[in-house]
């Protein structure tokens, strides 16, 4: 069943006949895409320039020669620049949907994070994560597509972007500050301005969602209709398409005696091999 979904959405070319999905197909092409790419584009903007400034805002700390205080301390920094009172300091990170700041030894090994419940203390970022280990080899700020391992036993590793730069002191790196925003949660970002800009005629009962995917896996925000998830192009429909398509294609499916048009395009700014998918079905009539 899931096949035939796919292989039906797949052709565009063909067009669906009256009761299909054009009106959504050309709102998809012409409006969400390009409002998500600037949404993806000032998000990355806004990180790259914010942890610069955090980077700053903590280098002191890492002077501190006490590993508790060091912690403690460098926790409670972390943790005002995440607070929502605390955030101009780092004015970059307004409506951040990072989930966590951390700041890294000259080892590479984590010292704190922004949280008491902290499973990322000990852990080895500069081994694991290149991007890191550059800051406090070169002193350069980076950007790369993080795995995170699940903290639940059976659960799906996480992926994040991040954001890092090194922290200096009188020239000297002294460490690195590291920011992390999952793709889960950028796609609820994004599906929650959508639904901003469209208030009305969401109230009016448009449907309007947005989704990452990675490979073969998608992302969604935690409030994302569960029923729809079935519809959504799988890997091998997103990857016939974008063979096809490589910029990008639409498609449409209908569930519950609805049509609904959706669009992949890839996002090469984010990772290689990430993409969005946007749904959007009309009001009812």
């Amino acid at each position: 069943m899931r096949a035939l979904i796919a292989w039906v959405s797949l052709m565009v070319s063909l067009g669906c006949g009256p009761d299909g999905a054009p009106a959504s197909r050309a709102a998809l092409l012409s409006e969400h895409v390009p409002r998500i790419k600037n949404i993806l584009q000032q998000d990355r903007q806004r990180h790259h320039q914010g942890i610069v400034v955090a980077a700053d805002l903590v280098a002191r700390g890492f002077l501190v020669e006490d590993p508790e205080t060091r912690e403690r301390q460098m926790r409670t920094v972390l943790r005002r620049i995440q607070e929502p009172a605390a955030r101009g300091n780092v004015p970059h990170f307004v409506a951040s949907p990072m989930t966590f700041l951390a700041a890294v030894g000259t080892d590479g090994i984590v010292i704190a994070r922004d949280s008491d419940e902290d499973a990322m203390k000990g852990l080895d970022f500069g081994e694991r994560y290149p991007v890191v280990r550059a800051a406090l080899e070169t002193g350069a700020r980076g950007y790369a597509l993080g795995e995170f391992a699940s903290v639940e036993e059976g659960e799906p590793s996480s992926w994040s972007m991040l954001f890092v730069a090194p922290a200096r002191h009188e020239g000297r790196v002294v460490g690195a500050v590291v920011a992390g925003i999952p793709l889960w949660r950028s796609a609820q970002r994004i599906s929650r301005q959508l639904r901003v800009d469209h208030a009305p005629e969401i109230e009016r009962g448009l449907t309007l969602w947005a989704y990452l995917y990675k490979g073969d896996r998608v992302f969604s925000s935690l409030d994302a209709p569960p029923e729809l998830n079935e519809f959504l192009p799988d890997a091998t429909a997103r990857a016939a398409g974008l063979t096809r398509s490589p910029g990008g294609f639409t498609g449409e499916f209908q569930a519950y005696q609805r049509w609904y048009g959706f669009v992949v395009v890839p996002t090469p700014g984010v990772a290689e091999d990430v993409g969005m998918i946007v749904v959007r079905g009309e009001p009812p009539l």
